[in-house]
């Protein structure tokens, strides 16, 4: 059955309700978090069983086992699969059919396709919750932060949650990284809470440079090819390509309609961009201004609209690889230089 992850969420409480859990999509630390779930269920000294596909394969029926064992200490249990895929079907099937099964099992996946048999199985039953974890974007990944940084003693605010999980890539696992490191060095806890500022981002986040998404946003709405293409080069060495580039260029053309409206209105480029406050990172203020008096309202929304399609066919079908992501990316680069 088909679940969004508040309804995953819910079924992780009463694990026992369900035969298995399949956690699948790009946001791999998405779904790894809802397994861990697991953990708070089964209680405090439950027992972690970790399997991966490739063992399940060579021994289909030990799944089923594992399901239905008895803990040796008497304590509760449950199981972990990962990597998981079309390999693990022989013993999900024969999980299924199994007469006992009181320990819970979660699947954790990549992105798998539409015609993956395990998928197939998962949202055809009932008795098992199939979720998709895609990587937060815009207000929900500028939340995330807010919430995570929480448990870490850290107060941000949304310009910042902002920048923090655009350097991320909207990566769970990174964010959590970075915040644990970030905390570490204003001295924070929950129980000492400290204000989380664009100094501590500069000083030691990931976003000062290596994972910084905010010189190929640059690059694309000015109109500059020759940085674009290093700037994909750099990304991609670093394994970011493909729909994180996608959301972070569709952040900026998001911005540019919203306060080019006000500009076509009557308000000049200065007074639309002081009234934003610190809703914009300061040292991004000056390139937006210079991109809000460049682009028209109807060409932001064409390059919208481009970036929305472009994202639905990578999710719809995978068909749609980094190197076509790079060609959208080029030709909206190359409208923003025809308006100089």
């Amino acid at each position: 059955m088909k679940a969004n992850r508040a309804q995953a969420e819910r079924a992780l409480k009463s694990p026992a309700d369900t035969r298995f859990f399949l956690f699948h999509g790009p946001d791999e630390a998405g779904s790894r978090q809802l397994a861990g779930l697991l953990a708070a269920a089964a209680g405090p000294g439950a027992e972690r069983i970790e399997l991966s596909g490739s063992e399940l394969k060579s021994d289909p029926a030990r799944l089923a086992d594992e399901a239905a064992s008895l803990s040796l200490f008497g304590g509760a249990r449950y199981i972990v699969v990962e990597p998981a895929g079309d390999e693990s079907l022989a013993a999900v099937e024969a999980l299924m059919e199994a007469t006992a099964a009181s320990n819970p099992v979660a699947l954790v996946a990549g992105s798998l396709k539409p015609t993956s048999k395990l998928l197939k199985l998962a949202l055809a039953d009932p008795n098992v919750i199939a979720c998709a974890s895609y990587a937060p974007e815009g207000r929900d990944a500028e939340r995330l932060v807010v919430e995570m940084a929480r448990g870490e003693g850290l107060q941000v605010r949304p310009d910042v949650a902002r920048r923090l999980a655009d350097s991320a890539a909207g990566n769970r696992a990174i964010v959590a990284q970075e915040l644990a490191k970030l905390a570490l060095y204003l001295d924070a806890a929950p129980e000492r809470p400290k204000p989380l500022e664009h100094e501590a981002l500069d000083a030691v986040g990931a976003a000062a440079e290596e994972g910084d998404l905010s010189r190929l946003v640059e690059s694309v709405g000015a109109g500059d090819q020759a940085t674009l293409k290093s700037e994909l080069l750099r990304l991609g060495s670093e394994g970011i390509e493909g729909i994180p580039l996608l959301r972070a260029m569709l952040r900026r053309m998001l911005l540019l309609s919203g306060l080019r409206a006000q500009v076509e209105a009557g308000s000049s480029v200065d007074s639309v961009m002081a009234s934003q406050g610190k809703s914009i990172f300061w040292k991004e203020k000056e390139a937006v201004a210079r991109q809000l008096a460049r682009w028209r309202s109807d060409l932001l929304a064409k390059s919208v609209e481009r970036l929305l399609e472009a994202e639905r066919q990578m999710k719809a079908s995978g068909s749609l690889g980094a190197t076509a992501v790079d060609e959208e990316l080029f030709t909206i680069c190359r409208q923003a230089a025809r308006l100089r």
